[in-house]
């Protein structure tokens, strides 16, 4: 597992599970936030604020979308294709 995808499941975890990956809360990388009810609407602005502060990226309003935000894989192939947007713009 990639450094993003390890600090976002911790994030997850620690931020909408109260600390416990077990038992009925337990989940994959692939598995979709909204579907197992890990990350509500609301949960999901706060997963944004996160990633804007930690992986100091901008998140445009229309890349709120499932295909970005709904599993940890989905989440650290965005944040990775943000940050290399970051250095090409940089560049």
């Amino acid at each position: 597992m990639d450094t993003i995808s390890q600090e976002l499941r911790t994030f997850i975890i620690d931020n909408f599970l109260f600390g416990d990956a077990s038992g009925r809360f337990s989940f994959t990388d692939d598995d979709s936030f909204q579907q197992r009810g890990i990350v509500d609407s609301t949960g999901i602005l706060e997963l944004v604020f996160h990633l804007q502060e930690r992986y100091g990226i901008d998140i445009d309003d229309e890349e709120l979308v499932p295909d970005n935000l709904d599993s940890v894989t989905k989440v650290a192939q965005f944040v990775e294709r943000k940050q290399s947007e970051r250095v090409a713009r940089a560049s």
